[in-house]
């Protein structure tokens, strides 16, 4: 075996970037509505989640397995394919976290390899059937099936809940949501940082350093999971006001739903080993919890957006990747000049964010100006909220026109309904 070379090095670093942006790019996936409805504070939320996929990276090697192993052929790769799939991946990361879109890290990995790998050595050397089977059905599956189970759970809480005092409920699900907020940042740490370990390990490979066909070594598992966590400790405030806040109204009961259903959607993806994008259960999940509730807000338009940005995060983060490949090749000034084009755009689009900067001060401040849309609007038309005392948790909390003591059935639907 070789010792680890100056451009492997290079690699592994790179990668470890990535992880760190998938750390502050998924915070939200575990925290937001735990966060939104005051379950726990901004700063203890992200702390707790940090410590949880740093545990959950030790559970399971399954999914870097299909990343080393499956999407790509690990004879036909270098490093500095590696190198240029991981450009991609990170610029997209950071473009979408810039605009506060909870799209896919684990897609954008995936984009910006298989774009590599095309224009570097072809079609050839891309494993399309694992592609189709552990990607993109599992793309597509994933959210559907999240967000159908959470509408189901989150009609079947308040049908519990439905004769017990709103303030011991509201208690309880609080804590549930905390413990299923945990659960999700633990399997979030089986899953993406995996993903990780597995770009590494390939690395490895391909320079010579460990035999094909290795799981990742101790200290691959190691490093990934410390960088992960670290980028989630430091929170991706933008896109947890997205998931907690612009995309649907959020009540602790409707939270715990959805916390619940995306953490079993996600650890069932981790054991058979499919690399699924636990951005797009988690966003399933919270638009399930919103529709299940009668009279709940789903802000479509955001959604939209959102699932936009999920259609091009393969493509976008591929093209990237494959003019990072193209460059690379040309020998060690490409790769050099590759690196120093990152920071550069790395760096831009972080002085962008600078002009609204977003933080745990300011997380739960709502965008101004974002209707429920008018798929809301005809769901509650034909069910509108219900009397305040028949479902106390449907008005939400933070609304404005909430009365202080017992109103009227007639003054509950303008509560439900305010964006």
């Amino acid at each position: 075996m070789e010792h680890i070379t100056l451009l492997i090095g290079i690699v592994i670093v790179t990668a470890l970037v990535f992880d760190f942006t998938n750390g502050f790019h998924d915070t939200a996936n575990a925290m937001a509505t735990t966060i939104s409805t005051g379950a726990l504070r901004p700063k203890v939320a992200v702390a707790m989640s940090a410590v949880l996929n740093l545990v959950g990276a030790f559970l399971s090697v399954e999914v870097a397995a299909t990343i080393s192993k499956g999407i790509v052929d690990e004879s036909g790769i270098r490093p500095e394919i590696i190198f240029a799939g991981l450009v991609g991946a990170i610029v997209w990361n950071l473009l979408t976290w810039l605009a506060g879109l909870p799209s896919s890290s684990s897609h954008a990995l995936f984009g910006g390899l298989i774009g590599a790998t095309v224009a570097s050595v072809g079609t050839g050397a891309v494993h399309g059937e694992a592609v189709v089977m552990k990607v993109l059905i599992p793309a597509v599956a994933a959210p559907i099936v999240a967000g159908l189970a959470t509408v189901l759970a989150t009609r079947l809480t308040y049908r519990l809940a439905r004769n017990t005092d709103p303030e011991a409920s509201a208690t309880g699900y609080r804590a549930g949501q905390i413990a299923s907020a945990a659960l999700v940042s633990l399997a979030h740490g089986t899953n993406d940082a995996q993903k990780t370990m597995g770009v590494i390990t390939l690395a490895l490979v391909s320079g010579g350093v460990i035999a094909p066909h290795s799981d990742p070594p101790m200290w691959v598992i190691v490093s990934a999971g410390l960088a992960i966590a670290l980028g989630t400790y430091l929170g991706g405030w933008r896109i947890i006001r997205t998931l907690g806040k612009g995309l649907a109204d959020i009540q602790p009961a409707q939270g715990f739903a959805a916390q619940t259903g995306a953490a079993v959607t996600i650890l069932a993806s981790s054991h058979i080993g499919f690399a699924l994008s636990t951005t797009q259960v988690c966003s399933g999940a919270v638009m399930g919890a919103g529709m299940g509730r009668k009279g709940g807000v789903v802000r479509w338009s955001t959604a939209g957006r959102m699932v936009a940005a999920w259609g091009l995060t393969l493509p976008a983060a591929g093209l990237v990747g494959a003019g990072a490949a193209l460059l690379a090749d040309q020998g060690d000034w490409g790769v050099t000049a590759v690196a120093v084009l990152a920071l550069g755009a790395c760096g831009a689009i972080w002085a962008a964010s600078r002009r609204k900067p977003v933080d745990s001060s300011n997380v739960n401040e709502a965008e101004a100006g974002e209707p429920a849309g008018v798929v809301t609007a005809a769901i509650q038309a034909v069910a509108p909220p219900p009397p305040a005392g028949a479902l106390h948790q449907d008005a939400p909390a933070t609304s404005p026109v909430a009365p202080v003591t017992p109103a009227p059935a007639a003054t509950a639907a303008p509560a439900a309904t305010t964006a």
